[in-house]
Protein backbone atom coordinates (compact mmCIF):
# COMPACT_ATOMS: atom_id res chain seq x y z
CA UNK A 1 0.00 0.00 0.00
CA UNK A 2 1.38 3.39 -0.97
CA UNK A 3 1.09 6.67 0.88
CA UNK A 4 -1.45 8.01 -1.61
CA UNK A 5 -3.73 4.97 -1.25
CA UNK A 6 -3.71 5.38 2.55
CA UNK A 7 -5.26 8.85 2.18
CA UNK A 8 -8.92 7.92 2.22
CA UNK A 9 -10.15 11.11 3.84
CA UNK A 10 -10.92 13.85 1.26
CA UNK A 11 -9.39 16.50 3.53
CA UNK A 12 -6.13 14.52 3.84
CA UNK A 13 -5.96 14.08 0.07
CA UNK A 14 -6.58 17.77 -0.52
CA UNK A 15 -3.96 18.87 1.99
CA UNK A 16 -1.52 16.36 0.50
CA UNK A 17 -1.80 17.79 -2.98
CA UNK A 18 -1.64 21.48 -2.06
CA UNK A 19 0.25 21.29 1.20
CA UNK A 20 3.84 21.90 0.21
CA UNK A 21 5.79 25.13 0.24
CA UNK A 22 5.12 26.32 -3.31
CA UNK A 23 1.81 24.96 -4.62
CA UNK A 24 -0.41 27.43 -2.78
CA UNK A 25 1.85 30.27 -3.92
CA UNK A 26 1.63 29.06 -7.54
CA UNK A 27 -2.15 28.92 -7.29
CA UNK A 28 -2.32 32.36 -5.69
CA UNK A 29 -0.06 33.84 -8.37
CA UNK A 30 -2.36 32.48 -11.08
CA UNK A 31 -5.43 34.16 -9.54
CA UNK A 32 -4.49 37.37 -11.36
CA UNK A 33 -4.65 35.62 -14.73
CA UNK A 34 -2.74 33.50 -17.20
CA UNK A 35 1.04 33.54 -16.79
CA UNK A 36 4.04 32.25 -18.68
CA UNK A 37 6.68 30.19 -16.90
CA UNK A 38 9.11 33.12 -16.56
CA UNK A 39 6.39 35.38 -15.16
CA UNK A 40 5.54 32.79 -12.54
CA UNK A 41 9.18 32.32 -11.58
CA UNK A 42 9.78 36.07 -11.24
CA UNK A 43 6.63 36.45 -9.13
CA UNK A 44 7.79 33.73 -6.71
CA UNK A 45 11.16 34.81 -5.42
CA UNK A 46 13.34 31.88 -4.48
CA UNK A 47 11.73 29.09 -6.50
CA UNK A 48 14.05 27.23 -8.86
CA UNK A 49 13.00 26.33 -12.41
CA UNK A 50 13.13 22.63 -11.53
CA UNK A 51 10.84 23.04 -8.52
CA UNK A 52 8.42 25.29 -10.41
CA UNK A 53 8.23 22.76 -13.24
CA UNK A 54 7.45 19.97 -10.75
CA UNK A 55 4.79 22.05 -8.98
CA UNK A 56 3.10 23.00 -12.26
CA UNK A 57 3.10 19.37 -13.44
CA UNK A 58 1.59 18.21 -10.14
CA UNK A 59 -1.08 20.91 -10.20
CA UNK A 60 -1.87 20.13 -13.83
CA UNK A 61 -2.12 16.41 -13.01
CA UNK A 62 -4.52 17.22 -10.16
CA UNK A 63 -6.71 19.33 -12.46
CA UNK A 64 -6.05 22.67 -10.75
CA UNK A 65 -3.85 24.27 -13.42
CA UNK A 66 -4.20 24.22 -17.21
CA UNK A 67 -1.16 24.26 -19.50
CA UNK A 68 -1.67 25.73 -22.97
CA UNK A 69 1.04 25.34 -25.61
CA UNK A 70 0.82 27.87 -28.45
CA UNK A 71 1.93 26.55 -31.86
CA UNK A 72 4.60 29.11 -32.62
CA UNK A 73 8.38 29.42 -32.78
CA UNK A 74 9.79 29.77 -30.22
CA UNK A 75 7.19 27.74 -28.31
CA UNK A 76 5.05 29.67 -25.86
CA UNK A 77 3.41 27.97 -22.89
CA UNK A 78 0.83 29.62 -20.67
CA UNK A 79 -0.53 28.45 -17.32
CA UNK A 80 -3.88 29.33 -15.81
CA UNK A 81 -6.25 28.12 -13.14
CA UNK A 82 -8.87 25.63 -14.21
CA UNK A 83 -12.44 26.01 -12.92
CA UNK A 84 -11.50 23.44 -10.26
CA UNK A 85 -8.46 25.52 -9.27
CA UNK A 86 -10.59 28.66 -9.14
CA UNK A 87 -13.09 26.89 -6.89
CA UNK A 88 -10.30 26.15 -4.40
CA UNK A 89 -9.22 29.79 -4.06
CA UNK A 90 -12.02 30.97 -1.69
CA UNK A 91 -11.05 28.15 0.68
CA UNK A 92 -7.36 29.07 0.52
CA UNK A 93 -8.27 32.74 1.03
CA UNK A 94 -10.23 31.80 4.16
CA UNK A 95 -7.26 29.77 5.40
CA UNK A 96 -5.02 32.79 4.81
CA UNK A 97 -7.39 35.09 6.68
CA UNK A 98 -7.57 32.66 9.61
CA UNK A 99 -3.78 32.32 9.71
CA UNK A 100 -3.27 36.09 9.72
CA UNK A 101 -5.93 36.61 12.40
CA UNK A 102 -4.41 33.98 14.69
CA UNK A 103 -0.69 34.27 13.93
CA UNK A 104 0.14 35.92 17.26
CA UNK A 105 -1.83 33.31 19.23
CA UNK A 106 -0.08 30.47 17.42
CA UNK A 107 3.34 32.03 17.90
CA UNK A 108 2.63 32.57 21.61
CA UNK A 109 1.45 28.98 22.09
CA UNK A 110 4.56 27.66 20.37
CA UNK A 111 6.84 29.87 22.44
CA UNK A 112 5.17 28.69 25.67
CA UNK A 113 5.50 25.06 24.62
CA UNK A 114 9.17 25.53 23.70
CA UNK A 115 9.79 27.05 27.14
CA UNK A 116 8.10 24.02 28.76
CA UNK A 117 10.25 21.69 26.65
CA UNK A 118 13.38 23.58 27.72
CA UNK A 119 12.32 23.34 31.38
CA UNK A 120 11.74 19.59 31.01
CA UNK A 121 15.17 19.09 29.45
CA UNK A 122 16.83 21.01 32.29
CA UNK A 123 14.95 18.97 34.93
CA UNK A 124 15.76 15.70 33.12
CA UNK A 125 19.46 16.53 32.86
CA UNK A 126 19.59 17.51 36.55
CA UNK A 127 18.06 14.22 37.64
Amino acid sequence: MTYSTKLTCPIQRTIAFVGDKWKIIVLHTLTTGTKRFGELQRAMEGITPKVLTRQLRDLERDGLVARHVHPQVPPRVDYSLTPLGESLMPVLNQLHDWAVAHADEIAGARAREEMRDDDRRVKDSAA
